[in-house]
């Protein structure tokens, strides 16, 4: 079953809802999403979740001063791209001059661990900043790196140019390939006037540390490192900051039981549905998860290697930017991965699924009638 939507319709190219679910629930192992690049372009907005976020709407903790401080810096930021862009207007113009070196960083790096809101004050940024939404773009690392896949290095660098603010959430380099692609694709951006904003678990400099040999692209990564200024944000993940703990897993048949009674529900077995995820393109599990209500997983257990583990990241991802419940049985989500794992290079992508999944979990119990 092909779940490509057209974007007519939606919110700054988001899909609609789709309509009731037939008889029963889905499966995402039946679903083969194709996703048009014009999609990709489209989606470069904030998540669902962080429609409506605002500086305003973040609650920083009164006992960690950095957050304060951030929304502070980041407000000054987006007021600061107001205005013309570099290049001489909105559009793109193809005879403008290349627009003049930037005096120091030409965008903002939030440093911190998972849960403290670097996300929601990424989104914030996007929102706040004056200009008209398509002269912004939003999305994660993977995407961004996805969106050059499809539309190939030049057009990527045609297309963003002539923005005002490009967001990329979850930076991360996992290879030496994206390392060389996005440290040139950002250089040229600057280059164009484009400002920078992003948010990792990882300092600039530290980047691809502990997953490739980084001292031999150290010029790469200190390259990306000059674009950004950046700004440390301390904390406790707040999805957990005096909630209760996450619910246990239930039984199959609870699940199952609950799959079939939610319109709009998934129901698969955990270890079908891995294996179908190697078959899909990470770029699509967005589109994998499109009009869904609800995850419903039977048979959830340790994931068996890093490649699998790593895909499992990205559809936490999507699942927690769409506020998809996932509601599962088996081993629960902090038993996901191995300790070899969550000691490794990839250690804090794991902490984040787990934290994601965990409040998913809790948003999916109202599904297990009592």
């Amino acid at each position: 079953m092909s779940t490509s939507l057209s974007t007519s319709g939606s919110t700054y190219g988001r899909p609609p809802i789709a309509g009731p679910a037939e008889a029963g629930p889905q499966a995402l192992c039946a679903r083969e999403p194709r996703v048009p690049a014009e999609r990709l372009v489209a989606e470069m907005v904030p998540p669902p979740r962080f429609d409506s976020v605002r500086f305003d709407t973040y609650d920083p903790d009164p006992g960690q001063p950095s957050q304060a401080e951030a929304v502070t810096v980041l407000s000054g930021f987006a007021a600061g791209l107001g205005g013309a862009h570099a290049s001489g207007g909105g559009k793109r113009r193809w005879f403008a001059k290349k627009a003049p070196a930037a005096a120091g960083p030409r965008g903002v790096y939030l440093d911190g661990g998972y849960g403290v809101g670097k996300t929601h004050l990424l989104a914030s940024l996007w929102h706040a900043t004056p200009a008209e939404p398509e002269l912004k773009a939003f999305g994660t690392f993977v995407e961004l790196t996805n969106l050059v896949g499809a539309l190939g290095f030049q057009q990527t660098v045609q297309t963003l140019g002539g923005h005002r603010l490009l967001c990329i959430d979850e930076f991360e380099l996992d290879d030496p390939g994206d390392t060389v692609l996005v440290s040139s694709l950002l250089s040229r951006l600057v280059e164009q006037g484009v400002a920078l904003a992003a948010t990792s678990n990882t300092l600039p400099g530290k980047l691809g540390e502990g997953r490739f040999a980084a001292a031999d692209f150290l010029r790469e990564i200190q390259g990306l490192s000059a674009h950004f200024r950046p700004l440390r944000i301390d904390g406790q993940d707040y999805r957990h900051r005096g909630l209760p703990q996450a619910p246990a897993p239930f039984s199959d048949e609870q699940v199952t039981k609950a799959a079939y009674a939610t319109e709009g529900a998934s129901l698969d077995d955990f270890p079908g549905l891995l294996e179908h995820l190697a078959k899909v393109h990470p770029s699509r599990y967005g589109a994998l998860t499109d009009g869904l209500a609800a995850v419903c997983l039977t048979g959830v257990g340790p994931v068996p290697d890093q490649s699998t583990a790593l895909r499992l990241v990205v559809l936490a991802d999507r699942l927690y930017d769409r506020e998809i419940p996932v509601l599962a049985s088996g081993v629960p989500f902090d038993e996901l991965f191995s300790e070899e794992m969550l000691n490794g290079g990839y250690r804090k992508k794991y902490f984040r699924a787990i934290s994601r999944l965990t409040a998913l979990a809790r948003d999916a119990k109202p599904l297990v009638s009592q």
